[in-house]
């Protein structure tokens, strides 16, 4: 990072750039590194050069993916703004504006812009009338900025056009940016037509990580507002090179062995069910396991085996069928996975002869039940008679209260082990936010992990190991625990005329 940010800053078009949060913190522990020193080092030459930083959060589960203490995320702010964080980008899955209330409480305490996303998704409950009931809520909240978080790129461009102009038309001054993923195709349409109904930035991407399942390219968003008759940035087409050619490097020394080669394809399947291509990786590898269970049952009653691409189609549609039935929650981080592996198992039950909604675990339930906040739409009457007859109850108030302050407890236990708070508190807050990781990061157990696994990586591809630094990909289903249970970016800001800038992050 600390050798591509001044290139990425000499290609002289980008007004944001999005330096942290969400998987980041995560990601840089299970490598064995301190995310806090990284971010610090990231977001510095971009300060220095006038271009504004921002971070990703989840709300109530902040950054990680179970609900997060709210002494705790109230740390988090103070803490990414003092590394140098100017923007904080809040989401809730679910939507819920409840879960964003302290979001945008705690940013503007900490001196940050308080950007609040809205999880687009394409559903009958998703409508501009819905989006448009949580924007009034955010605003009242004190929020700066709005960002449609078009998180698999199914929303449609006319939609996102209608409900960019009704933002604008209700609150002129309020910012918009869009963020929309390439997978299903939608995504260059939908930025020219955001861009004409008043959206401020639009989030794209350098390559080799730019189109596929990620975003478009910068050159292509560029020149198509140029030729819109928007104001643009100039490109400075050499160091775009040098950053393609920093970020290729990167991938061919140890990147590229996490990269799916599917994350680098676009695919109209993805409009059906929704799912976000940035899971596409990982639930591929589950196919390929929950395959070779499913064909040994195939095998054992004398059937044909299953193609990978024919069990993708089935889990597609079974995506399809779950989704709606458990309340239409937004298909982003975490709740894609709780749809994904519901429609896995009730798979893999099927394929077994036993009804779905057999094996359902504990995190769906709690979103199931309210625990994580209130569903977009209804749940079906079979979904409610299962956890009633479980002896499960419905939780209706507001989930941050189910989760009491923990800091006072962390403190004890650094004290303990005789570690320090750190600058601003902020290894205080990494403890407390990713304890089990912040631990495997502290006793180095993680950092030998990643190597191991580097090294056996590059052993199977017949690569030279040389361990340089880490990365690692979200968790994977286990198949084999399923069977003991059950047998079974940058962006671009924008202008017509002058009237504001469009500028690039």
């Amino acid at each position: 990072m600390e050798e591509v940010a001044p290139v990425i800053i000499d290609m002289g078009c980008f007004d944001r750039v999005e330096t942290n949060g969400g998987a980041f913190e995560q990601v840089n522990l299970l490598f064995g590194e301190n995310p806090n020193v990284a971010v610090r080092k990231w977001t510095a030459p971009f300060h220095k050069a006038g271009i504004q930083t921002h971070m990703l959060e989840r709300g109530l589960n902040a950054l990680r993916m179970n609900p997060v203490p709210a002494d705790v995320r109230e740390l988090m702010f103070k803490v990414k703004k003092a590394q140098g964080t100017d923007i904080a980008r809040s989401f809730c899955g679910l939507n819920d504006h409840r879960n964003l209330r302290l979001s945008v409480e705690y940013a503007k305490k900490a001196g940050m812009i308080s950007q609040v996303a809205l999880s687009i998704t394409n559903s009958p409950v998703h409508t501009v009338e819905y989006y448009m009931g949580i924007v009034d809520k955010v605003v009242e909240y004190g929020c700066d900025e709005i960002c449609l978080k078009d998180m698999a790129g199914v929303g449609r461009p006319t939609f996102l056009a209608k409900l960019t102009h009704e933002i604008k038309q209700k609150y002129p001054d309020l910012k918009v940016q869009y963020h929309g993923h390439t997978g299903p195709g939608f995504s260059p349409v939908s930025m020219l037509e955001v861009a004409r109904a008043g959206a401020d930035y639009l989030d794209v991407a350098v390559e080799p990580l730019s189109w596929g399942k990620v975003h478009p390219d910068v050159i292509t968003i560029r020149e198509m507002m140029k030729a819109d008759g928007f104001t643009v940035k100039d490109l400075n087409m050499d160091a775009y090179m040098e950053v393609r050619r920093l970020t290729q490097k990167f991938i061919d020394d140890f990147l590229g062995y996490w990269i799916n080669p599917s994350n680098h394809l676009m695919s109209s399947l993805l409009v059906g069910c929704g799912l976000p291509g940035g899971m596409m990786g990982s639930m591929m590898a589950d196919l390929k396991g929950f395959q070779g269970a499913i064909n040994a049952t195939e095998r054992a009653h004398g059937r044909p085996e299953i193609s990978l691409d024919t069990l993708m189609v089935k889990l597609f549609d079974e995506v399809q069928y779950v989704w709606p039935r458990l309340g239409y929650p937004p298909l982003v981080t975490p709740f894609s996975q709780y749809v994904k592996n519901t429609s896995l198992m009730n798979l893999m039950n099927l394929f077994n002869g036993k009804p779905r909604w057999t094996t359902i675990d504990k995190d769906t339930w709690n979103m199931i039940l309210g625990r994580m906040g209130q569903l977009p739409g209804e749940l079906a009457p079979e979904i409610v008679t299962l956890a009633k007859e479980k002896g499960m109850e419905f939780y209706t108030g507001t989930p941050q209260d189910m989760y009491p302050d923990e800091l006072p407890k962390f403190r004890q236990m650094m004290k303990e082990e005789g570690w320090d708070e750190g600058q601003d508190q902020e290894e205080l807050f990494e403890f407390a936010m990713h304890e089990r990781q912040y631990r495997d990061y502290k006793s180095g157990i993680a950092k030998e992990r990643f190597n191991k696994e580097l090294e056996d990586l590059k052993a199977k591809a017949g690569a030279p190991v040389n361990v340089v630094r880490p990365v690692v990909e979200m968790p994977k289903f286990n198949v084999a625990i399923f069977w003991k249970i059950c047998p079974e970016s940058i962006s671009i800001g924008r202008s017509r005329s002058g009237d504001h800038r469009y500028g690039v992050f």
